[in-house]
Parts: structure tokens; sequence; C-alpha cells
């Protein structure tokens, strides 16, 4: 029995992860992968439920769980929450309790979805490539100083720093990734100003001894987001640390024309977390016309990453990108001359098409 735990959370997260276990529903069935699903609180509703975004409850069920599906957490309604029991510190909560160090960004633009992007057709299609962020370490976890006065003057600080073992552990992931892909890492750094990026290249420098057939190449982070913007088609895995990550994932993102359709999965000691990487959207939940398909994509890296069930994986990919070929669309990536469908029609699709 392979054990996975759904958390909704807020918004549309509830309409998304159904679409999602619907799909993984279909797939089990087809497979035999011996799926079993139960659903934990996380988010502001968690918060209206128990006081706290993230109850122990669900930290200790994720702990025991083969994956985690996740769909969202926040919205206005918890705005006025202080801010250590805002719905979003659930997601931070998970990413420490359960040691998700690494976040897998893949984008792969659908040749259905070319006139999407913001790009040029002829710039985006045949994308594919993967972000691999490192998630716990960097400025986002250093030491911190919100307000001090020094020389009369009110200042803030935060500290970046990262040891050797942080950035092999999240190069060796890239590498790897990079193994079962095309065999291309692009290291991503700031090497000719910072001192962590200096640490990063030598470290990342040093590690590609052990994968020869790798090629790797570095650029400095402000370059690498020019070039995602007029030769996206360059990059194969992209690895970066935890500030850069957050950028850089967020612009590619952009390139397939909707972020409905962008999953992720963040890499864990203990288990892996698999969500898209969208919002919880209040002003469209409960409307069914919210976009599952960056959902159902993450639900396919929970079985590629997580239950190594690779054919299955393939299979609702497919599937997804056959939907979109056959004309189906979504509020969020509707146009002209194209079947205009809801959350669960665009399901029913993808599982006719499976």
């Amino acid at each position: 029995m392979k054990k996975i735990v759904v958390i909704p959370g807020d918004g549309i997260g509830k309409e998304i992860t159904d679409s999602a276990v619907v799909v993984l529903k279909k797939i089990d069935d087809k497979f035999k992968l011996n799926l079993q699903f139960k659903y934990h609180d996380a988010g502001g509703t968690a918060y209206d439920k128990f006081g706290v975004p993230l109850p122990d409850e669900t930290l200790n069920a994720c702990k025991e769980a083969d994956a985690v599906l996740f769909g969202a957490v926040g919205g206005t309604k918890w705005d006025n929450v202080k801010a250590d029991l805002r719905p979003e510190r659930a997601i931070l909560g998970l990413r420490k309790g359960l040691g998700l160090y690494a976040n897998l960004r893949p984008v792969k633009v659908a040749d259905a979805l070319t006139k999407n992007s913001p790009l040029k057709p002829e710039l985006v299609t045949g994308v594919d490539l993967v972000i691999v962020r490192e998630l716990v370490g960097g400025i986002y976890f250093g030491d911190r100083c919100e307000s001090e006065i020094k020389d009369g003057v009110e200042r803030a600080w935060d500290l970046e720093n990262y040891s050797v073992p942080e950035v092999e552990r999240i190069a060796k992931l890239a590498f790897e990734t990079s193994k079962i892909r095309r065999g291309k890492l692009t290291s991503v750094d700031k090497a000719n100003v910072l001192a962590t990026s200096r640490l990063w290249r030598r470290t990342v420098t040093k590690l590609a001894n052990d994968y020869a057939d790798i090629e790797l190449n570095h650029l400095y982070v402000d370059n690498c987001a020019m070039q995602l913007a007029v030769n996206p088609k360059q990059f194969d895995v992209i690895v970066t640390g935890n500030l850069f990550g957050d950028i850089l994932s967020d612009e590619a993102a952009v390139i397939g024309g909707s972020i409905g359709l962008m999953p992720s999965a963040s890499i864990g000691e203990l288990t892996s977390l698999y969500e898209p990487i969208h919002g919880s959207a209040p002003d469209i939940a409960g409307k069914g016309i919210a976009n599952p398909m960056g959902t159902i994509l993450s639900a396919a890296m929970l079985l590629r990453y997580s239950l190594h069930a690779e054919e299955a994986a393939q299979t609702i990919e497919s599937a997804v990108y056959k939907t979109l070929d056959d004309g189906f669309r979504t509020a969020d990536i509707y146009s002209d001359d194209f079947k205009k469908v809801g959350t669960d029609e665009v399901t029913q699709a993808i599982c006719e098409r499976l």
C-alpha cells in the first residue's frame, strides 16, 4: 500500500486536489499501484478549525506518508492573522518538518499553447527545462534583524550563508536529474559579487568531477534571467540557491502561458511534497473554473519521484497534453476556436485519454 496524504488547503485547493485524486485513482486502476489516500488540513482552513496553520496531526501524517499532494494555502480572509499563524506558515512548517531541501520546477511548453506564451512561438516551441532550487538554506533561513539603530540611523539586515554539504546535496540532485534528461546542467550564482556564490561555484565545479558525462556551465543570475527570456530552449537543468531559484522559477513559469499548468516537487529527507505553483485564488474558489492541470501534472511527478512509476507518470503527462491538443481549455488559457470547459470537465477529458 502506497500512502498518499492529500492536503487541499484553502481557496481552489479542494477542487484541484480532487481532480488530481480522480486522475490518480484512474491511473491506479490501470497500473495497479495500490494507492491509499488520507486527507488532512493545513493553511487557513486548519487555522479556523484548530487555531494553527499546521496541526501536529497533519505533520505527523505527512512524515509517515510515501508522498504528499498539496493544493494551495492563503487568502484575504486571513490577512489580519498574526504573522506566525498566517496560512502560508503551513508550507514553511512542512518544508522544515519534512526536510524538503530541494524544489524541482519543470517548465515544458505544450505545442498547443505556444501562442499563449508572452514570448514568440519560435522561442518557446520545444522548451523543456527543470529548475532545481535549494529550499532550506540561504538568505531566507539566515539570521536577520528587522530594525536596529546604527550610527544614528535605522537599518535592517538578512544574513546569506551556505555550507559545502548544503551545496553538495542540492548539486548532486541536479546532476542526477541531468543524467535522466539531456545531460546538461547550468549552475546559477553571483560569484562576481557574493562570497557565498564563490563557495557555491567551487563546490559545484568540484562535484562535476564525479559526473564526467554531464556538461556543466555557470551563469550569473542576471544573465540567466535574460537568457530565459531570449533563448529558453538552451536550458536543460538549472540549479541555484534559494533566493535566485525563487525568482528564476517564477520567471520561467510564465513562459508556458499560464501558471495553472505548472507543477512542482519538493524533495525531502522523510518524504516529498507535490503541488502546483499557483496560489489559492479565493476569487474563483467554488466556481468550478479553476485549471487543475498543474496539480494533475504534480501528481505525475509524485508517481515519478516518490513511487518510481515512470510509465504511469508519462501516461498522465501524455493525457494532459493530448487534452490540450484536442482543444479543451479552462478559462485561464481559453481563446476563440477552442472548447471552454470547467474543472470537472477537463478532468474527465484527461481521464478519457489515459
